[in-house]
């Protein structure tokens, strides 16, 4: 997808404060579960994404609108990779004003692009 910014610590710190919109978050996601735009056929293609999101979504979500696609994001995260927010960038989460879902759903996005990067980067290695 054009025009994404790079998937990298300050991207992420950038999803967390709310500095990208939120089309350009989803679309962030979206990219690294595998889901491409065919500009010939104006639709969706899902054959790169895991099985399980290409039956539930063959169209990409909107994980700040939709609860149950950000739990499913949710529950992809490794277990192991649930807490690199706080433990790789030192994010101490919202304060209690700020807890509202579209805020706490961009967490789970960034917890989830972090994990991806985390992954990604061990598989490199």
């Amino acid at each position: 997808m054009p025009d994404l910014p790079l998937l990298n610590t300050n991207t992420i710190w950038d999803i967390l404060n709310d500095k990208l919109d939120d089309r350009t978050v989803n679309r962030l996601v979206w990219q690294y579960l595998g889901y491409r735009y065919d500009e010939e056929t104006s639709q969706w293609d899902a054959s790169n994404t895991d099985p399980l999101w290409q039956e539930n979504y063959p169209e990409p979500p909107d994980f700040i609108a939709s609860r149950p696609a950000t739990v499913k994001l949710t529950r992809s995260i490794p277990p192991e990779n649930k807490q690199l927010l706080k433990e790789k960038l030192g994010f101490a989460g919202y304060k209690v004003g700020e807890l509202v879902p579209r805020l706490t759903r961009r967490a789970t996005i960034a917890n989830w692009l972090l994990s991806y990067m985390e992954i990604s980067n061990s598989a490199e290695s």
